[in-house]
């Protein structure tokens, strides 16, 4: 009989769904976990790009009879659509200047966008009415170009998806009250008093580019990596890891819209090149002509502690980013290697693929500091030629806490990701009981001055317990609580390494526990019994503090596996 067909529960992180990961087995769904984590958050997905929460603000996103209005125009369904459907709409020019519009109070880096063909009239206005400078452009649906815009795009963008459609969209940063969408006989022109064009899938998103339509009804609606959605994240394998992190705060206002940072003797261009998403909405940085000195971006105020600083960067002409807080670490993003590291900086370089590097450090002040990005041409140095170099950047993040966590986006305030759980109640089935073995592959990705529960089976209290924990020096200990009492303990000090992974192994019976790792035996008790358990979990049953890092693979069974078969389980 196979390891496999002895287990009575195998998770090997493949499916969710909001709130749940599938375990493989058993079948029933019997060993399915709950998962929560009230926020948002971002994930590598198995194409290597980041992915996160996208979002539809607007209501009755394509039904434009609905909560839309008119104004001296009118509406059509049913129309032949950019799919070849009949899902598009005719809008109908009835007086001169005539607009439809929704009323919507959002605020932030905001794209909105709708689908657009020409019909007796060729041009098409799309407009938000904000507390500032109000945002427009014109769109030429007959030659597929953007004929104007004003100085409060963000951005604008025209695509062409076939059959005469195409999707047109403006980002502006801004508190929108109403946004608008005109049919127009010319650029610039709404003298028309008939005519009409085709529109379908209204969009209004967060972020600088028109994100993948969803559309909505009567509430707005949101997909990818949402609150109590879980994580199987392909950072580090052509597998996936269920990855769980502490709570966090990425307390820069602006992680992607980087025009808003102060800057020095540096042009930003947005929605430039493709970012570590996989879309086109990181940065050009280009040196200012008539300097010599490293141009950068920065943001003063952030306050002592231990704080990271991190940002996606490539290399363009410039090939060195150098990161400063109370202190300058230079990044090589051609080979990918740290250069010149400031006095108490901790830097780490990640390869993100197609070039980009994401680049962190880590220091703890006393004082309030400026954060900094410069562009740079060689390590050590923060001069440069006078050439107009340039390079590339994306998603900026400032947190409190040791080490860089996974992208939290943006886009006008700070946001806190929420930290992860996962369990299983009314597990007694599927747990060995008077005897069993638990078998886990986990990367510990932040050991805190704390004790991390790794995994409990127990009751739902803290007096019955059979359980793993990571705890100082990156110590891996198995103990069995009965009655309140420890009945039995094994403990390997230094058996882990932050960002790499460990195979662990238990067996216990009555007067027999033994734990392996990385396919050695670290210890055995030959003392104690074991507790009725139905409750599965990454923490403690009251009170503790989850796992934080990558579960790859858990596995149980409801019978003591042979030494030789827990070598096997655990050997690299």
């Amino acid at each position: 009989m196979s390891i496999y067909d002895k287990s009575s529960l195998v998770l090997i992180p493949s499916g969710t769904k909001a709130g749940k990961v599938y375990s493989q087995k058993p079948v029933s769904g019997d060993g399915d976990f709950t998962f929560t984590r009230s926020s948002a958050a971002t994930r590598v997905n198995a194409s290597g790009n980041i992915e996160k929460e996208t979002s539809n603000l607007l209501l009755q996103s394509n039904t434009f009879d609905t909560t839309w209005s008119n104004v001296s125009t009118t509406d059509t369904g049913n129309q032949a659509d950019k799919d070849g459907g009949t899902d598009a709409w005719k809008i109908d020019i009835t007086g001169a200047g005539g607009w439809i519009y929704q009323d919507i109070v959002k605020s932030g880096v905001l794209t909105y966008s709708v689908y657009a063909k020409a019909g007796s009239v060729n041009f098409l206005r799309v407009l938000a009415i904000t507390s500032g400078t109000n945002p427009w452009a014109y769109f030429d649906l007959l030659n597929g170009n953007i004929s104007v815009a004003n100085s409060a795009c963000v951005d604008s963008s025209i695509e062409d998806v076939g059959n005469g459609w195409y999707r047109c969209s403006i980002t502006f940063n801004d508190t929108a009250s109403q946004v608008r969408i005109y049919p127009a006989i010319a650029s610039e022109d709404l003298t028309a008093t008939s005519g009409n064009i085709y529109i379908q899938d209204a969009q209004l998103n967060q972020g600088l580019i028109a994100q993948e339509v969803i559309t909505t009804t009567t509430s707005a609606v949101y997909g990818g990596i949402t609150d109590d959605v879980p994580r199987l994240d392909y950072t580090d394998s052509s597998c996936p890891a269920l990855l769980l992190e502490p709570q966090r705060t990425n307390s820069f206002p602006h992680s992607e819209y980087l025009g808003q940072w102060s800057a020095n003797r540096l042009d930003r261009t947005a929605n430039n090149i493709d970012s570590p998403e996989g879309v086109q909405n990181a940065y050009k940085m280009i040196q200012q002509s008539g300097f010599t000195t490293a141009s950068n971006i920065n943001y003063a105020g952030i306050t002592a502690g231990t704080k990271t600083l991190s940002i996606f960067a490539k290399a363009g002409t410039f090939d060195h980013i150098a990161l400063s807080y109370n202190g300058v670490t230079y990044f090589n993003l051609t080979n990918g290697t740290i250069g010149t590291t400031a006095s108490g900086h901790t830097a780490v370089m990640t390869d993100m693929g197609d070039g980009w590097y994401r680049c962190a450090i880590t220091k703890t002040t006393t004082a309030t500091y400026t954060a900094a990005y410069y562009f740079a041409q060689n390590n050590g140095t923060l001069t440069t030629t006078d050439t107009q170099g340039y390079m590339y950047a994306y998603g900026a993040q400032i947190e409190a806490g040791s080490y860089a966590t996974s992208y939290i986006p943006t886009y006008g305030s700070s946001v806190t990701r929420i930290g992860e759980t996962y369990f299983k109640t009314g597990a007694s089935s599927i747990i060995g009981q008077a005897e069993g073995s638990v078998y886990l592959e986990i990367t510990q990705n932040g050991l805190a001055n704390y004790t991390q529960r790794i995994l409990t089976l127990s009751d739902g209290t803290n007096n019955n317990v059979i359980g793993f924990q990571l705890a100082a020096a990156n110590s891996i200990t198995f103990y069995s609580i009965v009655g309140g009492v420890v009945s039995a303990v094994i403990t390997k000090p230094s058996a882990t390494t932050q960002g790499e992974k460990v195979k662990i192994a238990a067996a216990y019976a009555e007067n027999d526990f033994v734990l392996y790792i990385d396919g050695v035996q670290v210890g055995t008790d030959n003392s104690g019994t074991n507790p009725s358990t139905s409750i599965i979990q990454n923490n403690r049953p009251t009170g503790g503090t989850p796992f934080i890092g990558e579960v790859h693979n858990l596995f149980l069974f409801k019978t003591r596996l042979s030494n030789e078969e827990l070598a096997a389980l655990t050997t690299i």
